[in-house]
């Protein structure tokens, strides 16, 4: 089941479907199962389906981008967070060599890391950087 603008805050209309890494639904993360262990922080760690859900959330409400975005976030959270910041390293203008160096980065991305949003991206970016020259402008 998709989820429409009607279900937003999506915490607090659906909180037993909202869940953590270890599948621990919202409504048993209290104080008390904190307290007593039953809590960890991967049950508060975002998942992709929470992501998904906001994207429903976004694009019913006509917000395409933004879902696009939550989109592209659920791609990046089991990605670990070294590659993260090499990606965004490259994609910083100047930073990537060429149009090469950020495609092998999107093909590790859709390969390894199992984010094809993310790659899009990434080759999106090449096509662009190439266009503006923006492999050999540093800012």
């Amino acid at each position: 089941m998709s989820f429409t603008r009607h279900d937003y805050p999506l915490a607090e209309h659906h909180p037993d479907r909202m869940k953590g890494k270890r599948g621990k639904p919202l409504s048993e993360l209290t104080l008390d199962a904190v307290l007593s262990g039953a809590v960890t922080i991967e049950d508060l760690r975002i998942t992709p389906a929470a992501l998904q859900a906001q994207a429903d959330v976004a694009r019913s409400a006509g917000r395409p981008r933004l879902a696009d975005n939550f989109l592209r976030a659920a791609d990046l959270v089991d990605v670990p967070q070294d590659v993260i910041m090499e990606v965004y390293e490259l994609l910083r203008p100047g930073r990537a060599r060429n149009r090469e160096q950020l495609r092998e980065a999107a093909a590790t991305m859709r390969d390894v890391h199992k984010a094809p949003r993310i790659a899009d991206f990434i080759e999106e970016a090449a096509d662009v950087y190439e266009r503006r020259g923006l492999f050999s402008k540093r800012f």
